[in-house]
């Protein structure tokens, strides 16, 4: 398509905006072809100039993919591929942005190139006459600045308001009437150029100095172009009127030659001078700081490099020392274990493997930092998780994490592969889960249905088979302490693994119970005991597996019964239910086509037995397991903790009764959910 004239049939083309986004009707803006003095694009809003294409010599030009054409036929410009089978649009918008577009075949969609006017320098005359806007400066500096030999006409407007488009002034007023009397001309680099519409090409194959010289005579020339064309020919484009609309285009703008008065030139070669001179000192001098610089950072490199080699020896150290420690695990013969296969990764190697930890590798985020995917080069698929600085754990958390998980080896336990502590955020590296966390299946009404009946049993009978290992069966007796649905990972054939052992704890020898100062976990699974009191035992990984159990068979989070029926927690609700004999009621709407009401309700009860308040009355992992693959009867369970429901049926989580006050005019508050 051609935008222009042609002089034989008198069509002119041009392009004109719609009305609105869905109103066709003629809109404000018109992009046309400029033909007087150099022909330009130009982009109008209603009859005032708003965006400008540069200029091109009055020939016919190629210039990248576009296509000048100027004869005595026909002026008009054209796009065109640089790659036949490429398709180009050009759309002018009804909000005035004119739009290159690429057909992208794959997806289906247009693709912007370009778009303009994209920034406050673009739009026409924003630094008015003799003004000069720079699209790099940003706020506080102001993007406006006046060619050689001019300054602001309302230094006011400039200083004060930024408002530029009153443009520049001759310096020197008595100037601008004076000719041949030793004036010249100043060098501004790389701008596009002036508008053209009061510039005429003196010639398309004329040198630099001519070019000069044919200005220099006409006292009007108030600057001039020497610009190569096709990488062969060289124009000389005069401008004989005010300049206006120059911007610095630092990629392909040209350089232009402003016409200034012989005082100003001689200012102008002093400063240059003298900015040489500085020049030639700083450049002696920077030689001298690079020098020096050099030096102190080879000598920190080397520092660091035999620092970071310590620091991982000493890791090393302390991995092999607790590993070995005879407190800590001892084998059948009561010797210490022998050192664990620990692959220490390059930093480099984690750094390819996850493209520089791309947002497009990002997995996720937990308490330990973030989690990347990653593929080694032998093709091997890991996950990446980084000790963020900002994270609540710490180098205690990932230590646990290393020794705990590098002694278990179980097919309902996330693999662990290795670690990787160069840099300041040490990392474990694991195998990678494709189906993520059990909770992203669980929580998502649009995945839940993925999860019949029969594949939540399997998951069920695998996690309780993973926390009865760690329990009992490894060489390491571990209370997890943050088992969770977020923590529990699935594999390609949705097999659960039991993840995140940084808060994690080893018991001794025949320790059954310990007690901390630090409640670390997740509310909703940890027990009321280790809430209220600091203690931890097994049965408090028990009572969080409950509380998945009963979240994997309703497919809600415990913690989200806060308002429902003023129940503080979905086992308060179940446990309620089970004692009218409605816990079915309970149950995933998605599972009622795949389950067995006899199998669900079995394992209703046993996830309620898991949370009993007390904990002594709730069963052990190896019971838990032999309930869920047998027919034994099972127990009544007792009430649950956290099961608090209000009397009044029409509760509100806002207190808007005006009784509630007190005699001292305190404020009572009333604790609610959210």
């Amino acid at each position: 398509m051609k935008l222009g004239l042609n002089r034989e049939t008198g069509i002119h083309q041009f392009l004109t905006s719609w009305r609105s986004a869905d109103d066709p009707g003629t809109g404000d803006y018109v992009l046309d072809i400029n033909l007087k003095g150099s022909p330009q694009g130009i982009l109008y809003k209603g009859t005032k100039r708003y965006w400008r294409i540069v200029p091109w010599p009055g020939k016919n030009y190629v210039l990248h993919n576009i296509s000048f054409v100027h004869n005595q036929k026909e002026t008009f410009v054209t796009f065109f591929p640089v790659d036949a089978s490429l398709i180009l649009r050009t759309r002018l918008e009804y909000s005035g942005l004119v739009l290159n577009l690429i057909w992208h075949e794959s997806e289906g969609k247009w693709k912007e190139l370009r778009s303009a006017p994209k920034n406050l320098c673009e739009f026409y005359g924003h630094c008015g006459p003799y003004g000069m806007c720079n699209p790099l400066y940003l706020y506080p500096k102001f993007e406006c600045d006046c060619l050689p030999g001019y300054e602001p006409q309302s230094p006011r407007d400039w200083n004060f308001l930024k408002d530029g488009s009153g443009g520049c002034v001759r310096k020197r007023k008595e100037s601008s009437s004076l000719c041949n009397q030793g004036e010249g001309f100043v060098k501004v680099t790389a701008v596009k150029v002036p508008d053209a519409s009061e510039a005429v090409w003196l010639g398309l194959n004329m040198s630099p100095v001519d070019c000069e010289l044919q200005c220099k005579r006409n006292c009007t020339c108030s600057a001039y172009s020497s610009t190569s064309l096709s990488g062969k020919e060289t124009g000389c484009l005069a401008w004989y009127g005010e300049l206006m609309d120059t911007v610095i285009d630092i990629a392909e703008g040209s350089d232009i030659y402003v016409r200034v008065d012989a005082l100003e030139l001689a200012e102008i070669t002093q400063k240059s001078n003298g900015f040489l001179e500085k020049k030639h000192l700083l450049a002696i001098l920077l030689v001298s700081i690079f020098s020096a610089w050099f030096v102190i950072i080879l000598f920190a490199y080397l520092w660091f490099k035999k620092k970071r080699k310590t620091v991982r020896n000493k890791w090393n150290a302390k991995l092999f020392n607790t590993i070995n420690d005879p407190y800590y695990i001892e084998n059948g013969d009561g010797g210490g274990m022998s050192y664990p296969e620990i692959v220490y990764f390059n930093l480099s190697t984690i750094l390819s493997a996850t493209d520089n930890f791309s947002l497009a590798n990002k997995l996720g985020q937990g308490g330990f930092g973030l989690v990347y995917k990653g593929q080694l080069s032998n093709g091997q698929e890991i996950a990446v998780k980084r000790l963020s600085k900002s994270s609540g754990q710490g180098i205690e958390e990932f230590e646990n994490e290393v020794l705990l998980i590098a002694k278990l080896q179980h097919q309902n336990l996330v693999k662990l592969l290795g670690c990787c502590i160069q840099g300041e955020e040490p990392m474990l590296v694991y195998e990678y889960m494709p189906n993520k966390s059990l909770d992203s299946f669980l929580f998502d009404e649009t995945r839940r249905s993925i999860l019949d009946w029969r594949k939540r049993f399997d998951i069920i009978v695998g996690i309780a088979r993973g926390i009865l290992y760690i329990h009992q069966d490894s060489r390491l007796r571990i209370i997890h302490r943050d088992l969770k649905t977020s923590n529990i990972l699935l594999d390609k054939e949705m097999n659960p693994k039991i993840s995140d052992f940084g808060l994690a704890r080893v018991f001794k020898g025949d320790q059954s119970l310990e007690k901390t100062n630090k409640i670390a976990g997740t509310f909703g699974y940890m027990s009321p005991e280790y809430v209220a009191f600091g203690k931890f035992s097994t049965k408090s990984d028990v009572f969080s597996f409950g509380v998945i159990l009963l979240e994997i068979v309703t497919g809600k989070k415990n913690n989200s019964f806060c308002q429902e029926d003023s129940y503080l927690s979905m086992a308060g609700k179940i446990w309620h239910l089970w004692k009218e004999e409605r816990a079915l009621e309970m149950v995933d709407s998605s599972l009622k086509e795949s389950c067995s009401a006899h199998e669900v309700l079995r394992c209703i009860q046993i996830g309620l037995l898991c949370v009993q308040e007390d904990a002594f009355e709730r069963p052990s992992m190896s019971a838990v397991v032999v309930m869920l693959n047998s027919e034994i009867s099972l127990p009544s369970p007792r009430q649950p903790p956290f099961t608090f429901r209000n009397p009044s049926n029409s509760y509100s989580p806002l207190v808007t009764q005006k009784e509630f006050y007190s005699v001292d005019e305190e404020t009572i508050t009333q604790v609610v959910c959210r």
